[in-house]
């Protein structure tokens, strides 16, 4: 299950999948789908918090890419509202409890 932030909204994890699938996004392309029901600034701003909390980096005018953090949410990898990883596996970061994982 994924671990959003109390910051999400509903439109966050479609914004994040769409623009995971077609490797990057331009918040008017985004705006004009008929899956993305909200108008071109409110994408903008969704785009904005995800990109400050670091599920997205913003390329410059109105272009977003998603990053490791934001394909680890949609994986179910990653806590949105810790901002961390749930399980270190391959990743080195620390898990949302604080914990490594060990082997063995």
């Amino acid at each position: 299950m994924r671990q959003s932030g109390t910051w999400m909204t509903i439109w966050d994890d479609r914004i994040l999948e769409i623009i995971r699938a077609e490797e990057g996004g331009r918040v008017g392309d985004l705006a004009d789908r008929d899956s993305v029901r909200i108008s071109a600034s409110s994408v903008s701003r969704r785009c904005q918090k995800l990109a400050e909390h670091g599920l997205l980096r913003d390329l410059g005018n109105g272009v977003y890419v998603i990053t490791e953090e934001g394909k680890a949410y949609l994986d179910e990898e990653y806590d949105a509202e810790a901002g961390a990883y749930m399980d270190a596996g391959e990743n080195s970061g620390p898990t949302a409890g604080g914990r490594e994982r060990t082997n063995g």
